[in-house]
């Protein structure tokens, strides 16, 4: 959760990841002691249990060597994998608002222009309404006489 959270935050330093790798190492390593220490206990057997030795936050071995190294390399992998998952999430809900947005804007483009043609309409109806009655055109009377055919 604290890396995520450092994640979201825009960190991406690399001895602050690396630091959170350890810790959550350390934190996996005591939940494992713990875990096996509890089930010792429902089994039944009586002997007292050595206390699980608490690692270094940082392994005093190199990532890469013993088993130790493979869950380290399990562990990072899988972080890395969190982190892109979280990534793509917050690109394809960026990608969703901008379509939304987009498709907001035409709709309200939609209606501006219905409105804007309701409007039209009115003001050739009152247009029509206002205009003066004209009388038919009166033509002069014609100069000749008109010819027969």
């Amino acid at each position: 959760a604290l890396r995520l959270s450092y994640l979201r935050s825009g960190g991406h330093d690399p001895a602050v990841l690396d630091q959170l790798l350890h810790l959550q190492l350390e934190a996996t390593v005591l939940e494992k002691g713990a875990a096996k220490l509890g089930r010792g206990r429902r089994m039944g057997t009586v002997a007292p249990q050595p206390a699980p030795e608490v690692p270094p936050a940082v392994p005093a071995e190199p990532p890469g060597t013993g088993t130790h190294g493979v869950d380290a390399a399990l562990l990072a992998v899988e972080l890395e994998n969190r982190r892109l998952e979280d990534e793509l999430l917050a690109l394809k809900v960026r990608r969703e608002r901008r379509a939304d947005a987009g498709s907001r804007a035409a709709q309200r483009h939609t209606e501006e222009l219905a409105q804007l043609q309701a409007e039209v309409g009115m003001l050739r109806c009152r247009a029509e309404q206002t205009r003066p009655w004209l009388h038919p055109p009166v033509l002069p009377h014609p100069i000749a006489p008109s010819l027969l055919p």
